[in-house]
């Protein structure tokens, strides 16, 4: 068990972090997240993190937001690893790179690629940011028994959302057989593995992302409001099982 200490980002003590976490990135959804469990309090909010304990099916779960971008996510999944969890989902947004993959579909990320401009900092880029295998299939199965749909496969994390004079790599990685854009998984996936700890992301469709350029992005539809719904019950499930 690690040491007990305040962690001073998160802005709570080691002791409020449960071994298993449901991560997102906007404190909104956060609080989505925690109404679906039983007894959730909120512990504490500062700047984008926000955090909630409750519990599901008897399991203790910590969810907490961690904003956009992977530098700042990269503070809370630090900070929540130091404070002892030992398994984390991301349940967020992306953009699809593959076009059998639509406005409202689900996937879960087996692995992500390292555009996100933090982790070349933390470790030389010839390191993997891998989900945990375990979560993939646990997230697999839960969409299956929830009758859920998901797609699994790579997805880009980048630094970048809108595109200036150097565009983004979308369609290069499209290319390559990448399923989705995101910019938080790939620093999820490696700080969790430089410390063993397991990493899951599941993400809910909301748009076409092969040639992105900044023009008509509208996340705000129903299609996607019910697969984020659908993607937090099927994250909940295979966190607890």
């Amino acid at each position: 068990m690690p040491e007990k200490r305040f962690l001073p980002i998160l802005k709570v003590n080691s002791a409020d972090i449960k071994t298993r976490v449901l991560t997102c990135g906007d404190p909104v959804r956060a609080a989505m997240i925690a109404g679906e469990l039983d007894r959730a309090e909120e512990i504490a909010y500062n700047r984008e993190y926000r955090l909630f304990n409750g519990e599901k099916d008897g399991v203790e779960l910590t969810v907490v937001s961690h904003g956009v971008g992977a530098a700042g996510a990269a503070v809370c999944f630090e900070e929540l690893i130091q404070g002892g969890a030992r398994m984390i989902i991301r349940i967020g947004t992306a953009g699809s790179l593959n076009r059998e993959i639509r406005d409202g579909d689900i996937i879960v990320a087996s692995a992500a690629v390292r555009e996100d401009g933090l982790t070349d900092k933390l470790i030389a880029l010839s390191y993997p940011a891998v989900a945990s295998y375990q979560l993939v299939n646990k997230l697999e199965e839960a969409g299956k028994e929830l009758g859920i749909k998901s797609s699994t496969g790579i997805v880009l994390t980048t630094a970048a959302f809108y595109p200036e004079l150097e565009g983004v790599p979308n369609k290069y990685f499209s290319q390559a057989g990448v399923i989705a854009v995101e910019m938080e998984a790939s620093a999820l996936f490696v700080i969790a593995g430089l410390h063993g700890v397991a990493a899951g992301a599941v993400l809910a469709i909301d748009g076409m992302a092969i040639n992105f350029d900044g023009s008509n992005y509208n996340p705000h539809r129903v299609e996607v409001d019910q697969a984020i719904q659908d993607e937090i019950k099927l994250a909940i499930k295979a966190i607890v099982s």
